[in-house]
């Protein structure tokens, strides 16, 4: 067979065999939303972990964040049993971790306001007590710049006068568990006064509330947080309980310069 005949046919094979280049790899590790950063991301935050998607653990946020350094989510897991710990942690956010939640005598769901640097997946993990980290999320579009701006009370300087002061509510009834079919739950919003600064502004340390729990009128621990610079300034949080709270609740907790947090909650 001539050379060129030779080389025509090498190529004919060639041709019939599969490109991988081509090939429909999944460079995403199977993720739901197709983001390049969720490999990196499950090793950063589960290890060698088990971890499912999981529609269960329902994430709430606008589709598109009108105020990203107020993007409100809720986070809901009550068909899961067991759960020992939530995570919430943003995609494309130059600080991604958001909070950890541990419910304790609590439900597995709470309320907040974060910061959002660029369109993102935001997500929420549930660890079952079986070690299995389950992952729902949803996604918000923004104008963006929501982790680069210094906050209100920063800008005016009024920060200082207010940091640290809490105050908070109990309220009959929680609609996260209505609407997954549990009655008789109760529900505990709390704010408290910070500046919440995520240290990537100019001239601005960071400075955030990174230690929260509540504690009933006997010293008992009810819920555990701990919460990092994403987390928005002067931080509202709403917590879900299984039954009716007794009053008498106190919030403690310190941010990363040592100031103690300690209120109580009427």
């Amino acid at each position: 067979m001539p050379a060129m005949m030779r080389r025509r046919h090498a190529l004919s094979l060639l041709a019939l065999l599969p490109w991988r280049g081509v090939a429909h790899a999944d460079d995403t590790g199977g993720d739901p939303f197709r983001s390049l950063q969720w490999p990196d991301l499950k090793r950063e935050f589960f290890g060698s972990a088990p971890v499912v998607f999981d529609e269960r653990v329902q994430v709430r946020a606008p589709a598109f964040a009108e105020d990203p350094m107020n993007v409100p989510v809720s986070v809901a897991a009550l068909g899961l049993p067991d759960i020992e710990s939530i995570v919430v942690f943003v995609d494309r956010n130059p600080i991604r971790k958001v909070l950890e939640y541990q419910p304790l005598a609590a439900l597995a769901s709470v309320g907040l306001r974060f910061k959002l640097e660029q369109a993102s997946p935001v997500r929420a993990a549930a660890r079952t007590k079986d070690g299995v980290w389950h992952v729902g999320g949803t996604l918000v579009d923004s104008s963006g710049g929501g982790c680069t701006v210094a906050g209100a009370t920063r800008k005016d300087g009024s920060w200082s006068q207010t940091l640290g002061q809490v105050s908070g509510k109990l309220f009959p009834g929680s609609p996260i568990a209505q609407a997954q079919g549990s009655s008789g739950a109760s529900r505990l919003r709390v704010r408290v006064m910070h500046p919440m600064d995520t240290g990537l502004v100019g001239g601005i340390p960071a400075f955030y509330v990174n230690r929260l729990s509540v504690r009933d009128a006997a010293g008992r621990e009810l819920l555990r947080l701990a919460t990092f610079e994403p987390v928005s300034e002067n931080p509202v949080f709403s917590f879900d309980f299984p039954g009716r709270v007794a009053g008498g609740l106190r919030l403690v907790g310190t941010d990363n310069n040592g100031n103690r947090i300690d209120s109580r909650i009427e």
